[in-house]
């Protein structure tokens, strides 16, 4: 299963879906994590929480996380969760090593 996870350093899922400026792409399987490829984008947010919802920045993310069934972060708004979701991406909330995230 192809992923997309928010981390700022690599090793754990750390950030907001909203704050990420990569997405790193990974393949999870039987036999673990492996990274595919990390990619950069432009964060949703614009550091004012009470910000209005900007569609062209989340279509920004998507097309960097096309492909992906899942999208690990530690938090997400309502509204990307719902796009996402739309567009058969689970978003899953999740704090913690990228190494334990299983099928």
């Amino acid at each position: 299963m192809k992923v997309a996870v928010v981390s700022t350093n690599g090793v754990d899922v750390n950030e907001h879906f909203g704050k990420a400026t990569r997405f790193l792409i990974y393949e999870i399987g039987s036999a673990g994590a492996k990274l595919l490829s990390e990619e950069k984008t432009e964060s949703l947010s614009v550091g004012d929480p009470d910000h209005p919802f900007d569609q062209d920045r989340l279509s920004g993310v998507i097309k960097k996380i096309e492909g992906c069934e899942r999208v690990y972060c530690t938090k997400i708004g309502d509204r990307p969760a719902a796009e996402l979701k739309k567009l058969g991406i689970e978003p899953v909330i999740y704090e913690g090593p990228i190494s334990e995230i299983k099928l």
